[in-house]
């Protein structure tokens, strides 16, 4: 395992990339209701990350179980779990689509992944999401320096499954750089104590993904979208941060969605 650390100069210009993720996310948000396609989002996000003279570092992206990703962005809709592919359904009243999203920006990576609701949604599924989130910050919480990975996982899983909620394990956080993809790997499940120690410029993603059901899921035939076994929905939230001069620096942000949310 080969994890790269990063300057202070790295992780600005990964700040630069993780910004663009955010707005090309509240853009997204903002074209969020029943009736729009996950192909319209999908036209909307490639535009947008583009005309800021970045690349969505996700449509080509090499699939070791088949085809290159065709699409900007992952739209994972209800029961779909992750790497769900834009397509031409209509997004209906009640749906949940988690919009997941990257870009390549002078040379280093963005991430970040964000639940939204569709109109109005179930009680049960709204509380699904918010736990999710919570999760996601509460495993920010736990990423300090000197403390292991494994404090993330453990800090995620156990206010997760607090709710009776499932913790996906095939699919894990990570380190990010140059690399879309770098270690060390961040599952969301772990002991405290365990795992890489985490330094001064980490820079990894943490993202919960969490189901209202039981965690078990299955690769559906386009070989890219994964679903839960139950058919019950699931909730993604990721955010990209940085162990910078010793404290947790989160560098992607949902300012813009939450802005629009309250509106």
């Amino acid at each position: 395992m080969q994890i790269f650390l990063k300057t202070e100069e790295e992780i600005e210009l990964m700040r630069a990339a993780n910004l663009l993720v955010g707005e090309t996310l509240a853009e997204i948000g903002r074209a969020i209701r029943p009736g729009v396609t996950t192909l319209q989002l999908d036209r909307i996000a490639e535009e947008y990350i583009r005309d800021h003279g970045a690349v969505p570092t996700f449509k080509g992206f090499p699939n070791p179980y088949g085809g290159p990703f065709p699409a900007s962005i992952c739209t994972s809709v209800n029961d779909e779990v992750v790497h769900g592919i834009p397509n031409d359904r209509p997004l209906q009243e009640g749906d949940i689509v988690s919009v997941d999203c990257g870009t390549l920006l002078n040379g280093y990576n963005g991430d970040s992944c964000y639940t939204f609701q569709v109109g109005e949604v179930r009680e049960e599924v709204k509380q699904l999401l918010r736990v999710t989130k919570e999760a996601l910050y509460i495993g920010i919480e736990a990423a300090q320096q000197g403390r292991r990975i494994g404090d993330i996982g453990s800090a995620v899983q156990t206010h997760c499954e607090s709710f009776g909620y499932g913790v996906v394990r095939e699919f894990v956080g990570h380190g990010i750089g140059r690399e879309m993809h770098e270690d060390p790997p961040v599952p969301n499940y772990g002991k405290r104590g365990e795992g890489k120690q985490i330094k001064s410029g980490l820079c990894i993603a943490i993202e919960p993904m969490i189901t209202l059901g039981s965690p078990s899921i299955m690769m559906m035939p386009d070989r890219w979208t994964i679903k839960t076994r139950d058919q019950k929905p699931a909730a993604h939230f990721e955010h990209t941060i940085a162990i910078h001069q010793g404290k947790v620096d989160i560098l992607s942000s949902f300012e813009g969605i939450e802005t629009l949310e309250l509106n």
